[in-house]
């Protein structure tokens, strides 16, 4: 049995973990192994990474470093944890990936899609998802949803603006990829939104028989 590398996008506060821990039980509960990860992180070195991308303290950090400390992680993370999966089989859904950057910093940050792009490119050896699941909600109702959390994260303080270019960033993805990510409207009730995400990737998997 060959693995799938299935992805959840969306701004933040789109349930993409809520998603993805209905997804596991779901696809564990049909006799799939799976495994649940998250970018940045997932594995120790990505996760350190990932603490000196999202910490509050630094504000200085340049976008194109931004940048490069995202696709690092990313590379770490697929080498130790998502290649190895993948070829025992697995299914992988992993909390963010490549698409994240491109909105982020591609648009949100304003480097550029396709420079973003490539630098992925080069990290993650033209490793594209086989499916990408974007999680679509108002970008304002999905920080509404972070509001009550505890700890905000350097891009969680991020002003609105900034949240509409990522949100932009994201459309311009939906277009350039239209083949590989499906829509699911994530302000729906959370087991309707997983339910719909599960049935996208159970048709990927006969589609591939």
């Amino acid at each position: 049995m060959k693995g799938y590398f299935i992805t959840l996008e969306g701004p933040d506060g789109c349930g993409k973990t809520t998603v993805a821990n209905n997804l596991d039980k779901k696809l564990t509960e049909l006799g799939y192994e799976v495994v649940h990860t998250r970018e940045p992180g997932g594995i120790d070195i990505a996760e350190q990474i990932r603490n000196v991308i999202l910490d509050p303290k630094n504000t200085a950090m340049d976008p194109k470093t931004e940048a490069l400390l995202y696709a690092a992680s990313r590379r770490q993370h697929l080498v130790e944890r998502v290649f190895p999966a993948l070829e025992q089989g697995k299914i992988v859904i992993c909390e963010r990936y490549l698409d994240s950057s491109l909105a982020y910093q591609g648009f949100g940050r304003k480097l550029g899609l396709d420079e973003v792009l490539n630098v992925n490119m080069f990290a993650t050896e033209n490793t594209y998802p086989d499916l990408t699941i974007y999680l679509d909600i108002d970008e304002e109702v999905g920080l509404a949803r972070l509001a009550d959390r505890e700890f905000k994260d350097r891009l969680d303080q991020e002003s609105i603006d900034f949240h509409h270019l990522v949100k932009q960033g994201y459309k311009e993805v939906l277009k350039r990829f239209k083949d590989r990510i499906k829509i699911v409207d994530a302000s729906k009730d959370r087991e309707t939104v997983a339910n719909e995400a599960l049935d996208l990737i159970i048709g990927l998997i006969n589609d591939s028989k």
